[in-house]
Parts: structure tokens; sequence; C-alpha cells
């Protein structure tokens, strides 16, 4: 299963994107700011990072989906990001709520995404029996 986030509106202190699973549009994204280039070395991202205030580089990532340790339910987690750990995509409503995470709803307020619960459950449905899921951040 192949997943697509383009990142459409990169703003000072959040980052909006659209998810698509297998070609098909699924939902909106939330993230932190994006100041991070593609293909630096973890080096370089540890110069520009800002903890949880960065969103995570543009690539290709092995996503897995397990039981996280802090929301204590299963979410797709992006495996061997250069410089994070721990990254997840789950529900949230604002940049505060993400730190380095991508978070899934509907962009229907500036700066934020809504009815996140319920993609977030939708995602984990469809990604949970899953095999070879990755995903594109462009």
């Amino acid at each position: 299963m192949k997943l697509l986030l383009k990142r459409i509106a990169r703003k000072a202190g959040y980052t909006i994107g659209k998810l698509y699973i297998d070609g098909t549009y699924f939902c909106d994204t939330l993230e932190d700011t994006d100041r991070l280039n593609k293909g630096m070395s973890t080096t370089e991202i540890a110069t520009k990072k800002i903890p949880g205030k960065t969103a995570i580089p543009e690539g290709t990532y092995k996503v897995i989906v397990n039981t996280s340790p802090k929301f204590k339910r299963l979410l797709p987690r992006l495996v061997n990001v250069p410089g994070y750990e721990g990254v997840l995509i789950h529900r949230g409503n604002t940049a505060a709520d993400t730190a380095g995470c991508i978070l899934v709803g509907e962009n229907k307020q500036v700066g934020k995404v809504l009815n996140s619960t319920y993609y977030e459950e939708r995602l984990v449905d469809m990604l949970k029996h899953a095999d070879n899921i990755s995903i594109e951040i462009v």
C-alpha cells in the first residue's frame, strides 16, 4: 500500500498537506513547520531542526502499524526517518499537537485539521492488515 503526502501550504507555524492512499485522496494533513530539505544529512538536520516544531524531511519511508507506548493504541509509525524517532500519523488539531508527527483530518479552519479522530480510525483500519506500506512525502 502506498501513501502519498503532498505538502501544499508551507506557513510560518505549520504545514498543510493532502494524503492519498494508492492514488486516491483520503484526507488533509497538518504538520509542524517545513524547514528541512530533502537529502539533508542527520548532521544538517540537527542544525536546522527545532525539536517539536519541525516537520520531517521529504522522502519515502516505510510505515508499520503498532501500539504507541505514548498513546496506548494502534497507530501508523514511520520507520528510519533521519534525525527523528517515534514519528506517527495520528489525531490532533493544531501544530501544537504534532511534535514532528503527521496529523490527519479536514483543513476547514486556518492552521487546523478537524474530525481527526474519524480519519485516524479509518486510516488505522485500512493499514493494520496491509503489507509493504510506504509513505512518500513531497
